[in-house]
């Protein structure tokens, strides 16, 4: 029997059964919301997330995937420092490097930042005005600033351990 309906009918029932799958595949996939739809410190920690600043300035941050207080967020790298030709640096505790600036005084000095590796301040150099203000606000709100991190030492010196060594 040659039905040309149910011909029809079941090519389109078998193309549409097998794109099911690949929808769900080619959906674009959702993205996080836009920071400027945030309120000003929810931004900042938006900024501070997708900047990566937990990864150096937050002891054991990346060690223990992410799994670190919000309480303990921005102390600086703890005793883990970053060696390389550079000599060794240190996560700074930007609690502590924040409070002893004004929101102005800390945008002016990001956009003409230029330190050592391994901090990407090119990348932070491109930070607007808004989310820079957004992020001072936020680190202020997060409480008492701490100890400072460990001071540079430079290449001809031998630092202590725990290090990130870069090639040199």
């Amino acid at each position: 029997m040659n039905c040309p309906f149910v011909t029809i009918a079941a090519t389109v029932a078998l193309a549409t059964a097998s794109n099911v799958g690949t929808a769900a595949e080619t959906a674009p996939a959702k993205k996080p919301a836009a920071s400027t739809s945030l309120n000003a410190i929810d931004r900042g920690k938006y900024m501070l997330i997708v900047g990566g600043c937990n990864d150096c300035h937050t002891a054991d941050f990346t060690a223990r995937a992410g799994d670190v207080p919000e309480r303990e967020w921005l102390k600086g790298s703890g005793k883990l420092g970053f060696s390389g030709p550079w000599g060794t640096t240190y996560g700074s505790n930007l609690r502590l490097v924040l409070s002893t600036m004004t929101e102005t005084q800390w945008v002016r000095y990001v956009k003409d930042l230029k330190t050592r590796p391994p901090m990407p301040w090119f990348n932070l150099n491109q930070w607007t005005d808004a989310d820079l203000r957004a992020f001072y606000k936020y680190v202020r709100s997060l409480g008492s600033p701490g100890e400072a991190a460990p001071a540079y030492v430079p290449p001809e010196k031998t630092p202590a351990a725990p290090l990130i060594q870069w090639p040199k």
